[in-house]
């Protein structure tokens, strides 16, 4: 009888490059996504280590032992990932760790990533083209700076920002121009990235206060940063944002700040539960299903999920509001419906708010209306502005507790410190109950903190707790009230760019042009 053949797993070195998830190859976060164990660099980021679905272990820093660990597991036919920082043939270590795995029968691969030196000339806004040179300075081989002083086009280094003077001096001691243009740039591809643009004379001033590995580009390519520079010219560009929303509820606002520039920092004010006993909502539902409603109206997301998840739960569908005209408070809402299959028959055609939906709702006619109530299933501190306003308008109102709001717990120390202090330049809110929990668990926000407001309930709000609104959309939507804090911040920006030329012209330190990019 043969023996059966354990079978041997695989082995992929996967570069990381910048650390930033989004430039990764799609070779990597397929990868990444199929390791059942990944040995992973102490400074891959958590963005990275977000896409590995498997068990994450440290790298051991030693290459023979790192080696070691990655071929036990493959040999008892594990898909194992080695995670590493930059390009893995970058390192020395890491193409020592390869040629270890080489030497065996294990199958392995190798996942190239974008080099630091290209993905930072490009958030930098510096064109290498195709005439250029890259260099990493960072692995302690010796340097021929003549030839490097005598390539053509432009000169892209990567190196460690205190080294940055003496390599500027050499390279002009080897035949470079001191007046020729050079960028450097650090943190590249990140929300703390900082370019300087000068001459290689300036080098190492412009660096000045920069630490880690940075990028140093010389030649024409650096001469057109003013014109190329995207990355730092976004309006929220380093800007530090709250976000105080349900958990669940914060990606959406966090992704489009993103785009935007800006660091978001979600902290949960509020968490959503289902009601204390089930009661209201079964009869509800079972309302809808035989034709007790006329009209249901939602006044959030959250009261959409709530009816769609006990739906679900009974095993219906859209089908069940079959003659019931729907009305949403805003048009997030109205797209959550829309979710659903439905399409809602009123959205306010003006202010998104239970006034605006109000303005436009229809008053009770005995002769047009078979049926004169109203489903309103909402939270559990809902005011009584839209139950109201409709009973005036002579319909009979179901006002249902689809879901609870309770308060969430304090954050960290140093986000309560950051909040009060002025750590963020401004806080997004997005309903009055999100007002009035981040005060209640960390406190007022600093005077100089911009304060968001997605509608006028929630500015009102804001206001009764002594805040000044900065924005507020003319959409009650997540989008809008971002895009509006992008053009508030683009407005201020210009401002105080107006001020500083209409103030007293004074000279930098060196009476230079080296500038900062922002």
């Amino acid at each position: 009888m043969t023996r059966a053949r354990k079978s041997v797993g695989k082995v992929s070195f996967v570069g990381t490059g910048t650390g930033d998830a989004g430039l990764l190859t799609v070779r990597a976060a397929e990868v990444l996504a199929s390791a059942q164990v990944a040995f992973v660099d102490a400074q891959v980021s958590e963005a990275v280590r977000a896409l590995i679905r498997g068990e994450i272990r440290p790298a051991d820093p030693i290459p023979a032992e790192a080696a070691k660990a990655v071929l036990a597991e493959a040999r008892n036919g594990l898909v194992v990932v080695r995670v590493v920082c930059g390009d893995p043939f970058g390192s020395d270590a890491v193409t020592r760790e390869v040629l270890a795995v080489g030497k065996t029968a294990v199958p392995f691969e190798v996942v190239p990533a974008l080099s630091m030196a290209a993905a930072t000339t490009s958030y930098a806004g510096v064109p290498s083209g195709p005439m250029h040179t890259e260099v990493d300075l960072r692995q302690g081989q010796p340097v021929d700076f003549e030839a490097l002083a005598a390539t053509p086009g432009t000169l892209v280094l990567t190196l460690e920002a205190v080294e940055v003077g003496s390599v500027a001096e050499q390279l002009v001691a080897s035949g470079l121009k001191p007046d020729s243009p050079m960028v450097v740039t650090s943190a590249g591809t990140t929300t703390a990235q900082v370019t300087v643009a000068g001459t290689l004379a300036e080098a190492e001033l412009s660096a000045a206060g920069m630490q880690g590995s940075v990028v140093l580009s010389i030649g024409k390519g650096a001469a057109a940063l003013e014109k190329l520079a995207w990355w730092e010219s976004r309006a929220l560009f380093g800007w530090k944002i709250l976000v105080p929303r349900t958990k669940e509820q914060a990606g959406a606002m966090s992704d489009r700040l993103r785009d935007f520039g800006a660091v978001p920092v979600e902290v949960p004010t509020i968490a959503v539960e289902p009601p204390r006993t089930p009661t209201q909502m079964e009869r509800a539902i079972k309302g809808l299903v035989t034709g007790r409603y006329e009209w249901i109206v939602f006044t959030s997301t959250n009261a959409v999920k709530a009816v769609r998840e006990k739906f679900e739960e009974f095993g219906l569908d859209a089908r069940a509001f079959a003659g019931v005209k729907i009305a949403c408070v805003g048009d997030q809402t109205a797209e959550a419906v829309r979710a659903f299959g439905i399409r809602p028959e009123l959205v306010p055609s003006g202010e998104q708010s239970s006034e605006g939906l109000l303005a436009d709702f229809p008053p009770y006619d005995d002769v047009l209306d078979p049926i004169d109530r109203v489903l309103l299933p909402r939270a559990d501190i809902a005011t009584e502005t839209l139950a109201e306003g409709l009973r005036e308008r002579g319909w009979e109102i179901d006002d249902v507790t689809a879901y609870r709001t309770v308060r969430a717990a304090p954050p960290a120390a140093e986000i309560r410190d950051a909040i009060k202090s002025g750590g963020f330049q401004a806080v997004c809110f997005t309903s009055s109950s999100t007002v009035r929990n981040l005060v209640g668990i960390a406190g007022k926000p600093h005077n100089k903190t911009v304060v968001a407001c997605i509608g006028p309930q929630t500015a009102a709000t804001a206001r009764e707790f002594g805040l000044r609104v900065d924005v507020q959309p003319e959409i009650a939507s997540v989008s809008a009230l971002i895009d509006a804090l992008a053009e508030f911040a683009v407005k201020r920006a210009e401002e105080e760019r107006e001020k500083a030329a209409a103030a007293p012209a004074r000279r930098s330190r060196t009476g230079s042009r080296s500038r900062t990019v922002r």
